[in-house]
C-alpha cells in the first residue's frame, strides 16, 4: 500500500475543518499555531495545565509549567489565535502518572510520553476539543500523515533526528484521521527556529525540555516519594546465581544499567557489570557482563496497530526499542492474545520490560507493543 503523504497536511484539510492548537509553549507549537492562523483556518489555541495544583513546579522548565502557560498565551495573541488553558491534572495522574508508578513498582520501565499522546494528546484533549467545535488537532510533533485505500497512516518525519513517530504509534485510525502535524515534512528544528525568529514570536530561543513534564529533579527522588512502602531492599546476584550485592529497591534499577549498582568487578579482568534481569517475583536483579545484554527474540503484549489489523504472519519489519534507537531488521509474527513476537535478523541489547517496540515498514509505522520479555 503507498500512502499518499502530504507535504503540508494544512492544504489536506476538508472545508470547514476547525484546528484546536495543542500549545505547550515551546517553539514547535508556536510556529505550528503561526502556520495554521496565517493559513487562515479557522482555529483557536489549548494550553493543557497537567501540573499538580498542590505543589508549585519549578518555572520555565518546559512544557507542564506556570511559564508555559504564559508564553503559549503572548504567542497565541501575536498571531491572532483565541486561547485556552484546560485543567487536566486528574486525568493526566489517572492516565499517565499512575501507570508510570505503578510500572517502575512492579520492576518495568515504562514510555509516560508514548500514554500521553494516546490518552492525552489525542484522548481527552481530542475528545474535548471536538466538543468546543473543531474536527482536528495540530500539533508540533515531528511526523507526519498519509492516506491510502480508505485508511490513515503514520509515518516517520523526514528529519530522522527530530522524528516522534515512536511515541505516537499507539494512535488509531480515528486519532489519525483528525491528527495535523505539520513539521513533519521537510523543517529541521533550526529552520523551525528560524521562521519562529522571522515571525517575531516569544518562544524562538526557548531552550527544549529534556525531562519528564511531571518530574522535579531525580527521576530515583519521585519514585522515592511516591512509591515510600512500595519497594524494599534485596539480593543482587550473578548469572550463576551467587548473590553479590543489595540493591534498594526495584524501581531504581532498569535492564541495561550499569552505574549505581555499587558493586565490585565480577569477573578477574575487571569487567564492568549491568543489569541483566529484573526479577519483581523474588524481588531479585540479575547482573552480568555487557555481553549478557544481547538478544534475538523480543516478546511484546497489548500491541496496537495502526490500520487496526495485526501484521501478515511472519512480515519483515523494522523495530524500534528506544525513543531514539536504530531500526533494527526483524521478522513479527501477531499472536491471538493481543501480542506480537518479534525476531531479529541480529542480535541486539536487550531492552528493559514496559519500553515501547514499534514497528515499521520503511517509514510507515504499523503500530507497537510494550515489552514484556527478551532472549
Amino acid at each position: 500500500m503507498q500512502a499518499e503523504v502530504a507535504e503540508d497536511p494544512l492544504t489536506r484539510l476538508p472545508r470547514g475543518a476547525v484546528v484546536a492548537v495543542a500549545m505547550s509553549g515551546g517553539v514547535d507549537s508556536s510556529v505550528v499555531a503561526a502556520r495554521v492562523a496565517a493559513a487562515g483556518i479557522p482555529a483557536f489555541g489549548i494550553t493543557l495545565a497537567m501540573w499538580p495544583s498542590s505543589r508549585e513546579m519549578v518555572r520555565d522548565r518546559g512544557c507542564c509549567s506556570i511559564d508555559a502557560v504564559d508564553d503559549a498565551r503572548r504567542v497565541a495573541a501575536a498571531v491572532g489565535l483565541d486561547h485556552y488553558v484546560w485543567n487536566l491534572e486528574r486525568d493526566f495522574a489517572e492516565l499517565v502518572v499512575a501507570e508510570f508508578e505503578e510500572g517502575y513498582a512492579a520492576g518495568n520501565t515504562p514510555n509516560p510520553c508514548v500514554r500521553c499522546n494516546e490518552r492525552v494528546k489525542f484522548g481527552v484533549l481530542l475528545e474535548r476539543a471536538m466538543e468546543a467545535g473543531a474536527s482536528h488537532v495540530a500539533t508540533g510533533h515531528y511526523a507526519r500523515t498519509g492516506f491510502a485505500d480508505g485508511e490513515w497512516t503514520l509515518h516517520r518525519a523526514l528529519d530522522g533526528r527530530r522524528d516522534q513517530s515512536y511515541v505516537l504509534h499507539r494512535l488509531a485510525q480515528e486519532q489519525l484521521s483528525r491528527a495535523v502535524f505539520p513539521l513533519g515534512s521537510h523543517e529541521t528544528k533550526q529552520e523551525v527556529r528560524a521562521e519562529a525568529h522571522r515571525l517575531g514570536l516569544h518562544t524562538a530561543a526557548k531552550p527544549e525540555s529534556q525531562d519528564l513534564c511531571f518530574v522535579d529533579g531525580r527521576i530515583s527522588e519521585h519514585l522515592s516519594t511516591r512509591l515510600a512502602g512500595r519497594f524494599q531492599a534485596g539480593p543482587v546476584v550473578s548469572l550463576d546465581g551467587r548473590e553479590v550485592g543489595r540493591h534498594r529497591g526495584l524501581p531504581f534499577h532498569t535492564v541495561g544499567q550499569r552505574s549505581g549498582l555499587g558493586l565490585q568487578p565480577l569477573t578477574p579482568d575487571a569487567r564492568p557489570s549491568y543489569v541483566i534481569e529484573v526479577r519483581p517475583a523474588d524481588n531479585t536483579i540479575v547482573v552480568g557482563p555487557r555481553e549478557a545484554l544481547t538478544m534475538s527474540r523480543v516478546e511484546v503484549a497489548s500491541c496496537s496497530w495502526t490500520s487496526g489489523r495485526p501484521p501478515q504472519p511472519a512480515q519483515r519489519c523494522a523495530v524500534q526499542l528506544r525513543a531514539h534507537g536504530e531500526a533494527l531488521p526483524a521478522t513479527v509474527a501477531a499472536d491471538s492474545g493481543g501480542g506480537a513476537h518479534i525476531r531479529l535478523d541480529s542480535p541486539a541489547s536487550r531492552v528493559a520490560p514496559g519500553q515501547a517496540a514499534v514497528l515499521y515498514d520503511g517509514d510507515r509505522v504499523l503500530g507497537g507493543g510494550s515489552v514484556t520479555g527478551a532472549a
